[in-house]
């Protein structure tokens, strides 16, 4: 039975709490897909599972990193077929769990990742002048101009590759035999949950966590991608309040949850699921029923 089980959806939908019951009941073990919980330290924030919640499922790709190290989906594309080849070759089901869609689907379909040896300096470029310079390697680009960060990952590929990232070969076709699971609710209740799970995580000290990270004086990728750290930062910093930093945390997430469902929708063939909230059972019990009948085909 080499079927890889993944788990997907926008953020405080349950997706960690189903992949413990799935993997009970299947005797799976779980590979997370989660950028940001790939770093140790990065616990309140990122939602990271703890030991507890585990309840002795085994757990990989969680806390392998320093918020120092650089670690790319390129990294995460090798670790997670690894751990997926590893888990099936012992009988096991991988379930891999987590909101990154990217990480995802690097590491199921025959995408092409390469090491970027080198990461180029481009301060002294304005958004436009970089463009031009991206326009001459790559006329058939399709990043606008003004998303900076994209434009220069595009200038990087190239320099170091000696390839248009618009040549570069990726496919839609699955390497693995995986079954997508998708977790949703209604816009408004996943509002609600979200801005209380931001209000729980204040609770368990999130901005202890970041006022330490802070005090390092760490601003690396790992640190600032997460939502949660540089808006306490901000309040650190002086130039907000405490209460227009929580504001913000919860408004960016909800942003980023309705990113993550476009997203879904869009790249993969999700098999959705309502999140019953007052009765979880329920839930575990319809995706059972649906993945017994899958895994049976």
């Amino acid at each position: 039975m080499n079927k890889v089980i993944v788990i997907v959806g926008p953020t405080a939908i349950g997706k960690t709490k189903l992949s413990i019951e799935l993997a009970k009941r299947l005797d799976g073990e779980i590979i997370n897909a989660d950028s940001t919980q790939i770093y140790k330290g990065l616990d309140i924030a990122t939602a990271k599972i703890t030991k507890d919640e585990m309840e002795g499922v085994p757990h990989h790709l969680i806390d392998i990193k320093e918020i120092t190290e650089d670690y790319t989906v390129y990294h995460y594309q090798q670790d997670a077929r690894k751990k997926i080849d590893e888990i099936l070759k012992r009988k096991k089901i991988p379930i891999m769990v987590g909101g990154t869609g990217l990480y995802i689907k690097a590491a199921l379909y025959d995408y092409q990742f390469y090491p970027e040896t080198k990461k180029y300096n481009y301060e002294k470029y304005s958004n436009n002048e970089l463009y031009q310079m991206l326009l001459e390697i790559d006329s058939n680009t399709k990043i606008h101009k003004n998303n900076r960060k994209r434009v220069e990952r595009a200038l990087d590929y190239y320099f170091n590759n000696q390839e248009a990232l618009s040549q570069k070969k990726n496919s839609n076709q699955l390497l693995y035999d995986a079954i997508f699971i998708g977790l949703t609710t209604e816009r408004k209740k996943l509002y609600e949950r979200i801005n209380k799970r931001v209000d729980e995580m204040m609770d368990m000290g999130l901005l202890e966590e970041a006022k330490k990270i802070y005090d390092l004086n760490i601003r690396t990728k790992a640190v600032m991608t997460p939502i949660g750290y540089k808006e306490l930062f901000d309040y650190f910093d002086g130039n907000k309040t405490l209460e227009e930093s929580i504001l913000l945390i919860k408004q960016r997430s909800r942003n980023y949850a309705k990113r993550q469902y476009t997203w879904f929708n869009n790249q993969m063939e999700i098999n959705w699921f309502e999140t019953n909230f007052n009765d979880f059972a329920k839930t575990v019990s319809e995706v059972m029923d649906f993945l017994n009948q899958k895994l049976n085909e």
